[in-house]
């Protein structure tokens, strides 16, 4: 998938982000700083490096969040998987999209307070449960072939 279809709201792992200045940081230099002196480096500017993961009490993107929002109130489906959906503002997300006609499937180990609005809701293994209901869609319904 291309990276600039993905919608990071929560941040990830795989980069670090100084809480200051917002300089971006590869991980494998911060690590060994660590394991060598039993600290993170700061950042030129001072700052703390972390990871690029919103923690409690940070604020989400605004930018990402305004790109998630639009995306949601403009698709068709809206497919949640492995999420509590307690956390918001990115568990009203599923909602916006509901409100603006989607249709809402939510696949997770257990139920979330959103359930009795889904359209179809799973219980399990998102990696058991959601090639099942894959091929169980491709099965009932048979692709169109031009020609």
């Amino acid at each position: 998938m291309p990276v600039d279809l993905v919608i990071e709201v929560h941040g990830n792992t795989r980069y670090a982000k100084c809480l200051s200045c917002g300089g971006r940081f590869e991980l494998a230099p911060i690590r060994a700083h660590f394991e060598e002196h039993g600290d993170p480096p700061d950042c030129d500017c001072g700052g703390i490096i972390k990871t690029a993961t919103i923690s409690f009490g940070q604020p989400m993107p605004e930018k990402e969040m305004k790109r998630a929002e639009s995306e949601a109130r403009n698709c068709d489906l809206f497919l949640v998987l492995g999420s509590s959906l307690v956390v918001y503002p990115a568990a009203g997300l599923p909602l916006l999209a509901k409100q603006d006609g989607a249709k809402l499937i939510i696949i997770n180990r257990e139920p979330t307070p959103l359930d009795g609005k889904a359209d179809l809701t799973l219980e399990g293994e998102i990696g058991s449960v959601l090639p099942a209901a894959v091929a169980e869609v491709v099965a009932a319904k048979p692709r169109h072939k031009p020609g």
